[in-house]
């Protein structure tokens, strides 16, 4: 979680709290160190939060204390609430907690949507029980430009070892696809997660040539369908 988001966490859950939270308290409902909390704790009263207390005997927030308000307009609210709805079809976990939060956050503010839903059915969640790849994994490859290591099934039955440099990851409605430059094929190609069955992210980056790449794959793609491996 970003250190951003959990300041956030933090203030929501001392507001809900009717008595002085504890450090230990914070950092389990968090799940990070108790240090951490004390960091986030000063960095919030450095920043005019009113959190009161200290170590050892808890924290809470003076009452009153509110956010201030995102201005969002009905509709606005709606496509949003619309649109992070429909993360839960991409099957990606990560995503889906995220999403989470962000709705948490706009309905603390504002008028809520929840008349408006969205089916969940899509591609299948992310499983490690089930050896199914994590989309999150997928995801820091393409933001970091570190080269991943599969082992892939492909339509044809073919299991194969590939050293890919992901590019971009693209939700369909029932599946998840990466787009990479495929070292043993010399070539772009495009991934289903759901037939990975194992996936790890290489210390070799190739930050340099990512934008040439993306944009050489951009350009191929431009008048041609999206098609999996």
């Amino acid at each position: 979680m970003a250190r951003s988001d959990r300041l956030f966490e933090v203030i929501q859950i001392l507001r809900a709290a009717s008595s002085p939270m504890r450090a230990e308290d914070l950092a389990a409902k968090l799940e990070v160190s108790k240090r951490t909390i004390y960091r986030d704790i000063a960095a919030l009263q450095m920043m005019g939060t009113p959190v009161e207390g200290e170590a050892g005997i808890g924290y809470l927030l003076r009452r009153g204390y509110d956010l201030p308000p995102l201005n969002f307009d009905g509709e606005e609210i709606e496509a949003l609430h619309v649109g992070l709805a429909m993360l839960m079809r991409t099957g990606d976990g990560a995503l889906q907690q995220a999403a989470q939060r962000v709705i948490r956050k706009i309905e603390e503010l504002n008028t809520g949507a929840d008349w408006l839903q969205v089916a969940p059915w899509g591609a299948s969640l992310d499983d490690p029980e089930k050896g199914c790849v994590s989309k999150a994994l997928l995801r820091q490859a393409v933001r970091g430009s570190r080269k991943l290591k599969i082992t892939y099934l492909s339509l044809d039955g073919d299991e194969t070892q590939r050293v890919l440099r992901p590019l971009a990851v693209i939700y369909h409605i029932d599946v998840t696809l990466l787009v990479a430059w495929c070292e043993l094929r010399g070539a772009f190609r495009h991934f289903r997660s759901d037939r990975m069955f194992s996936a790890e992210i290489l210390e070799a980056e190739f930050s340099q040539e990512a934008p040439v790449l993306r944009r050489l794959w951009q350009e191929q793609e431009r008048l041609s369908l999206w098609q999996p491996s």
